[in-house]
C-alpha cells in the first residue's frame, strides 16, 4: 500500500507551502479576518497539539521531534504491511504521515511549528492550527471510522 505515499507527499507540500506563504506575507501575531468565525492568525507553537508544554523550557522541541520521527517510521511500516483492500486505512495513515513530517520539519528547522488557521466564536478561539494538523486529525478520524467498520466490504468484516 506504499502507492498511497503520494498523498503524504501532497499533504507535506501543501503544508510547507502554506506555512512559507504565511511566514513571508504576515508578521508574527498578525490576524487577517477571512470570513465570520475564521481568521488567518500567524503564531509559533513550541509545544504539541493545543500548545501543550509550550512553556516547558526547550526540551520539548527534541522530544516532539523524536516522537514524530519514531511515529513516522511506525506508520511507514504499518502502511507497507497493509493488505491491498485496506484502502481507507492506507489513506488515513498517509494523511497522518504527511502531517507528522510537515510539523517535524518545522520543529527541527525553526524550533516551533507555524500555525495560522484560527477558528473562533465571539471571544473564544480554538487553538491555531495548520494543514499538517488538519491532515493528522482527518487521518485519525478515518482510522476511527475504519475501526467501526465503515469503508470495509462485507467479506473483510467476516475475516
Amino acid at each position: 500500500m506504499l502507492k498511497w505515499l503520494w498523498l503524504s507527499l501532497v499533504t507535506l507540500l501543501l503544508d510547507q507551502a502554506s506555512k512559507l506563504a504565511v511566514d513571508n506575507a504576515m508578521q508574527l501575531f498578525e490576524s487577517i479576518p477571512l470570513m465570520p468565525y475564521f481568521n488567518l492568525t500567524y503564531v509559533h507553537n513550541t509545544g504539541a497539539a493545543f500548545s501543550l508544554l509550550s512553556e516547558a523550557g526547550g526540551w520539548q522541541r527534541w522530544f516532539f521531534a523524536g516522537l514524530a520521527l519514531v511515529m513516522s517510521a511506525i506508520i511507514g511500516v504499518w502502511l507497507a504491511r497493509l493488505k491491498k483492500h485496506e484502502t481507507l486505512m492506507a489513506v488515513a495513515l498517509s494523511l497522518v504521515l504527511g502531517g507528522a513530517i510537515g510539523n517535524l520539519i518545522d520543529r527541527v528547522a525553526y524550533g516551533y511549528v507555524i500555525d495560522f488557521l484560527d477558528v473562533y466564536y465571539q471571544t473564544w478561539h480554538w487553538p491555531a492550527f495548520n494543514i499538517a494538523d488538519s491532515a493528522i486529525c482527518i487521518g485519525v478520524g478515518l482510522m476511527l471510522l475504519e475501526n467501526f467498520g465503515i469503508g470495509r466490504k462485507a467479506a473483510d468484516v467476516l475475516e
